[in-house]
């Protein structure tokens, strides 16, 4: 337990009054009591910590449709044939095809590795530009995505 240094002074001043003999020494510092000398004022916090329960329990798990960028839209033609001949398929698939195929064929500049250039294949899809930066490509592959009536 770490004590202030205050709390041994005090009580070394006090045992040596306690100890010494002259009249002169004990009336100049006064015994204080053990219960007196306390480090410091601690007040002491509880944490309170509440459980909420459910009203039924969850043993019924289902897996809810996909929607937003995870669920399957039809695609161009000029995407279905960069697929293989996949209709519909979701966004998240696509750029994780398209960044494979990258890979594959080293199309990132080294230099630059932000920079793609593009091949005839990626060409297609990316409205014939010789190279695109990494962060256009969410955008250049949106047109591609048909819109479904609801």
């Amino acid at each position: 337990m770490a004590m202030p240094l205050g709390f041994f002074s005090t009580f070394s001043a006090a045992g040596t009054a306690l100890l010494s003999k002259s009249p002169s020494s004990s009336s100049s510092s006064t015994f204080v009591p053990p219960a007196a000398l306390k480090p410091y004022n601690v007040k002491l916090r509880t944490l309170v910590v509440t459980y909420a329960t459910a009203s039924e329990p969850a043993t019924d798990t289902k897996k809810r449709a996909p929607r937003g960028f995870s669920k399957p839209r039809p695609v161009s033609p000029e995407m279905k044939d960069f697929l293989g001949g996949r209709n519909e398929i979701p966004r998240t698939e696509v750029l994780k095809v398209i960044w494979a195929y990258i890979k594959e064929k080293d199309l990132q500049d080294p230099a630059n590795k932000r920079v793609i250039k593009c091949d005839e294949k990626l060409k297609k899809i990316f409205g014939e530009k010789e190279q695109v930066g990494f962060l256009e490509i969410a955008g250049l592959i949106s047109p591609h995505f048909l819109k479904v009536e609801s």
